[in-house]
């Protein structure tokens, strides 16, 4: 029987880490609606030239679309273990899931709550760096280049994404409060905790001794 897990924490929780290992050594389909947009544009989807027309406007695409295309990935890996990473982030969306899994007799066997300080958060997503020529990613604390501001792979420059900076590395954690806080109570009867600061091995072996 395939699971269905949902990866619930702050951005730079470590979500996206978990997730691609789960991917790439457990055949985890990751269901991100980020991803899941940029597919259905770039294919010229029905559903993916509605998405468009919002996004040109600079608008959010409506979260009933959202779930059309989440409909049609869960029907195509209709076998396959899904974690959603990102998605639900409020708790109508939520609502929404739990609605079409009903729909095709589906259920989330567990949420997975990454657990972690603000103020860790601002620290881990603001000393990082990246290298725009090879895409390597660096941390000035964690995994500091060995010349300052230098790329070991290539020699470029490494440049803060601005949304690393840490005005906006708060803002996006002010949402996370006021929208996805709420889902912990939400699936509080699905909810296991999992401590983001540990060693992502650790928390890897953690997870799939949980699933």
């Amino acid at each position: 029987m395939s699971k269905i897990i949902i990866f619930l924490g702050p951005p730079g929780a470590g979500k996206g880490t978990q997730a691609q290992l789960l991917k790439e050594r457990n055949g985890f389909i990751q269901v991100s609606t980020g991803d899941l947009l940029r597919e259905a544009v770039k294919n010229q989807t029905e559903l993916g030239k509605l998405a468009k027309k919002y996004m040109d406007e600079g608008k959010l695409v409506p979260d009933d679309l959202i779930i059309s295309l989440i409909k049609e990935k869960l029907q195509e890996y209709a076998d396959k273990n899904i974690i959603f990473d990102g998605f639900p982030r409020t708790i109508p969306q939520a609502e929404s899931l739990d609605n079409l899994l009903f729909q095709l007799d589906k259920n989330i066997d567990a949420v997975i709550l990454f657990k972690i300080e603000d103020e860790e958060v601002v620290k881990r997503l603001a000393g990082r760096r990246v290298c725009p020529s090879c895409g390597a990613v660096y941390h000035v604390i964690y995994n500091p280049p060995k010349i300052d501001e230098i790329c070991d792979k290539c020699g470029t420059k490494l440049i803060q994404r601005d949304d690393d900076k840490e005005e906006v590395i708060r803002k996006r954690l002010e949402v996370y409060h006021q929208q996805t806080k709420p889902l912990i109570e939400y699936y509080k009867s699905k909810i296991v905790e999992i401590d983001a600061t540990d060693n992502p091995e650790n928390i890897y072996n953690k997870i799939v001794s949980m699933i």
